[in-house]
């Protein structure tokens, strides 16, 4: 194949109905099902099929809905397994090529979540906000190599996360101390997915078109609510936790086995 003027992409995370799929058709060059060196997985791409990988595009994720004091232990590293250490493991198998040539971008797929963190998400939120942290890492460790390292932030785009997540979630033990709010926890799940979802297309289209920039931007954000969460980032905690009040209240307004203490 002849990749004269093209990059050669190594996507991660192209199940049917997610946003990878939709990258691959934004004019990324077709891959084959080949191993990544260093990486016990299975893949888009290798270097030795097409002699580089130029972008590595970190966009395997599951999401995780429970509340904290009661998800067992299995389902709180299951995020972690996939969206921060699967990440970080694809690094390490890439960065060695990428570093030979000094060229290359790495994009690592958080969530905006993080900005303002809500309940009944944590396990998610807590793996998506280590990859924030390990990407701003790898921008200073790798950029003196000639690698450029992206934060991709995708806000209420339509994929099915939620689906697999709240599958996830009917398998887990009975509820007790959070019984009474089983149908806030359910539609916390579903938020994202509401009436001002993003339509996959619109934010790949978007992104491709960032990542691929000669000098990509080091944060890109796009999706419904991303301004709003940017904005929620930067106010006193006290008005993040005020939806939350309101959706325990209006829940379950007067369940005497419930009681709601101050953040």
């Amino acid at each position: 194949m002849d990749l004269y003027g093209k990059q050669v992409v190594l996507i991660m995370g192209c199940s049917a109905g997610g946003i990878g799929p939709r990258f691959r058709q934004q004019q990324l060059p077709g891959c084959g099902d080949e191993q990544v060196p260093g990486f016990n997985g299975r893949s888009r791409a290798g270097p030795h099929e097409y002699g580089r990988i130029d972008v590595l595009v970190n966009n395997a994720g599951v999401g995780c809905v429970a509340p904290l004091s009661e998800i067992p232990l299995s389902a709180l590293q299951h995020p972690f397994n996939t969206n921060m250490f699967g990440s970080i493991r694809l690094v390490q198998a890439v960065v060695p090529h990428m570093a030979s040539k000094r060229k290359g971008k790495i994009v690592n797929v958080g969530s905006i979540a993080v900005m303002a963190p809500g309940p009944w998400t944590g396990a998610y939120i807590a793996s998506k906000a280590a990859l924030h942290a390990l990407t701003d890492t790898l921008r200073l460790e790798l950029r003196p190599l000639g690698i450029n390292v992206i934060t991709v932030v995708p806000e209420a785009v339509r994929s099915n996360i939620v689906d697999s997540a709240m599958s996830d979630y009917n398998r887990m033990p009975e509820l007790k101390l959070y019984k009474p709010f089983e149908a806030a926890i359910r539609e916390t799940g579903y938020f994202s997915q509401g009436m001002k979802t993003t339509p996959i297309e619109e934010f790949a289209k978007k992104t491709v078109a960032a990542v691929l920039k000669k000098n990509p931007p080091a944060w890109f954000s796009y999706g419904h609510y991303a301004t709003i969460m940017a904005i929620m980032h930067h106010l006193p905690l006290f008005m993040h936790h005020l939806p939350v009040y309101f959706c325990f209240w209006r829940v379950n307004p007067l369940d005497p086995r419930v009681t709601c203490q101050p953040i």
